[in-house]
């Protein structure tokens, strides 16, 4: 969905018949300034979309950004001013920190993860685990926080897991009936031991997923297939285990808690006091 689309609708469910709270104060409108401010540290992402929110609530609204995406910001820091209609101000301001909040929490989760593979060849990768018709937005904020991108979809990499290997009978039959219909993209494969590694590989898959394997396990696939095919490691990636992952020397390590399991990160929007 085009973001301007995503934007429109989001205000038109919250404000819906109108804002009966702001309608009924009868305020003048006259110009007024409100601050945003961080309320803890973190990462800012989506500014822009901040930004588009008011635009489409009230064109006349003047936005200052203090910050850009991928600036760190401290408890307290100004991120903004706004100078324009209270009654706009008003209605744009629970959509447009919906936004930032969360976008800003997935780029800060995913900074601190990416700070814990310094020194490493590890990369960090996002997963298809994103909130429905936000995916663009949220894999955008995994990009400011230092974190890589996997599959936007189900149509720009081929990624066989389990369930499709179960339906082809062997990861050989899958990979060879990709091959047959569609050479075109990259192949991954999911697999969980040593064994479906070692079929992986002789099937000339590009990437092979170690689901859920234990540290050791890794270790070995490391030290067996290291340069003849891409090594991501995959399942229980949290902050605290991420480091002990990486140090077994992958390539890539794919985690689904920076869009799925993040904490918003605390703005506000304050009104200057008369």
């Amino acid at each position: 969905m085009d973001v301007k689309d995503l934007i429109k609708q989001s205000l038109s469910e919250d404000i819906g018949s109108g804002d009966i709270t702001t309608d009924s104060l009868e305020l003048v409108k006259t110009i007024t300034q409100a601050s945003v401010i961080a309320k803890e540290d973190g990462v800012i992402a989506g500014l822009n979309v901040f930004y588009e929110v008011f635009k489409q609530v009230d064109p006349e609204i003047k936005i200052t950004l203090y910050k850009r995406d991928g600036d760190k910001v401290e408890n307290k820091e100004p991120i903004a001013k706004l100078e324009g209609n209270p009654v706009s101000l008003l209605k744009g301001e629970r959509v447009a920190l919906n936004f930032i909040q969360r976008m800003s929490g997935i780029a800060s989760q995913t900074a601190k993860m990416v700070e814990q593979l310094a020194g490493t060849e590890a990369r960090l990768l996002d997963t298809r685990k994103t909130t429905p018709m936000l995916r663009q937005l949220e894999k955008y904020a995994v990009k400011v926080g230092g974190g890589l991108n996997h599959r936007f979809g189900l149509y720009d990499m081929i990624m066989l897991k389990e369930n499709h290997i179960r339906a082809a009978g062997s990861i050989t039959k899958a990979v060879g009936m990709v091959k047959k219909n569609n050479c075109t993209y990259k192949i991954e494969v999911e697999v969980t031991n040593l064994k479906e590694l070692q079929e992986a590989v002789e099937a000339k898959v590009d990437r092979v997923m170690l689901d859920n394997m234990d540290l050791e396990s890794m270790k070995k696939a490391v030290a067996l297939y290291k340069g003849k095919v891409e090594l991501e490691a995959s399942g229980n990636v949290r902050l605290e285990t991420i480091r002990e992952i990486a140090e077994t020397g992958v390539d890539y390590i794919s985690s689904g808690a920076i869009t799925h399991s993040y904490k918003s990160l605390d703005i506000s929007l304050l009104f200057r006091e008369n």
